[in-house]
């Protein structure tokens, strides 16, 4: 009897013993990824690694905090309540002018998708030839940046064309002698929907004004302290999105839906076409270095235009915005089919 007790104990001593090695080897590290607006395909490869495991192969239990029109996500990364953002290079200059330690880590999208929309009736054929129309629906935003850009670069545009956005095409469909700015990905869609007619669509990363978009951004602190779950969530989201845009990415669509009720098929099918068509993640240095690659000389052109039209200062330590350690390594690449 003694001996059978002694050795039952230790058959379950040793089944424990197993079940904690197992459960320490597959202890994930959680960490959260806050995007800028609502789910949507441009979201897509993130929300892939999440769908088919690839963050969970990397040790990564990842949650995806959506944006949206309330939400304040990079306040969020700023307290530490997310672990990364959907930044932009000119954001996280920003931070560094106002002393807060936000580094961009990746690149995804090599070119912005910011475009600005003619009716194609009016003899709007280049870029500079929206400077002929009477107005131009935009942001406060790209009135202070891209538009001071225009200005600056291109003859004729003038402070006069300026009419706020207020995120209705409607003003922009009634009137032929207008622009309006819009997401390649998103408008032109929306606006073929409702008026009848394709617009023309002028992507001003093509036209010179040309800063990386949604990037991984993470604050200073992750990357000294914990730069290998920085990495392998660099690496994991590359992946994703070679897999988004390459494999079957129906999983992650559902997830996006789920997130944004309001998204549409239709609406996914368009954005991954056009995120393909005009090389939106693969263009540039990506093309040889893969998905989110982003360098120093590259960045360092955009802070040069931003000082040319006054938005950064020309003393800013603008490299403090920035790391390039964890990209340009060519991950994911073989994924492509």
């Amino acid at each position: 009897m003694r001996d059978t007790l002694t050795k039952t104990t230790f058959l379950a001593i040793l089944g424990l013993g197993t079940a904690l090695v197992g459960s320490q080897a597959y202890a994930l590290d959680e960490v959260s990824y806050g995007t800028n607006w609502l789910a949507q395909a441009e979201h897509g490869g993130f929300y892939q690694a999440v769908a088919d495991g690839t963050y969970e192969k990397h040790g990564l239990k990842v949650t995806i905090v959506q944006g949206g029109p309330n939400a304040a996500n990079r306040a969020l990364l700023i307290a530490g309540k997310v672990d990364f953002y959907m930044g932009s290079p000119l954001g996280e200059m920003d931070a560094v002018k106002e002393g807060i330690p936000l580094v961009d880590v990746a690149a995804i999208f090599q070119k912005d998708p910011q475009v600005l929309l003619a009716h194609p009736d009016q003899g709007i054929e280049k870029f500079g030839d929206l400077a002929k129309l009477d107005s131009i629906f935009m942001g406060k935003d790209g009135y202070v940046t891209y538009f001071e850009w225009m200005k600056k670069h291109y003859e004729g545009f003038k402070d006069e064309q300026y009419k706020p956005y207020t995120f209705n095409p409607a003003p922009f469909i009634a009137d032929p002698k207008s622009a309006q700015q819009g997401y390649l990905t998103s408008e032109p869609y929306e606006i073929e929907k409702q008026a009848g007619w394709a617009p023309k669509v002028f992507l001003l990363a093509d036209n010179g004004y040309n800063p990386y978009s949604t990037m991984i951004t993470t604050t200073a602190t992750m990357v000294d302290t914990k730069s290998d779950v920085v990495q392998r969530f660099v690496d994991a989201s590359i992946e994703g999105w070679y897999n988004y845009l390459y494999g079957d990415n129906k999983a992650a669509n559902d997830l996006i839906k789920k997130d944004n009720p309001e998204m549409t098929d239709g609406q996914i099918e368009y954005s991954i076409k056009k995120m393909k068509e005009y090389g939106i993640l693969e263009s540039g240095e990506s093309l040889e270095k893969g998905i989110g690659c982003m360098t120093e000389d590259r960045y360092k052109k955009f802070f040069d235009d931003m000082v040319s039209i006054g938005v950064e200062p020309a003393e800013l330590d603008y490299k403090k915005a920035f790391t390039t350690q964890f990209v340009c390594k060519g991950v994911g690449m073989a994924l492509k089919k």
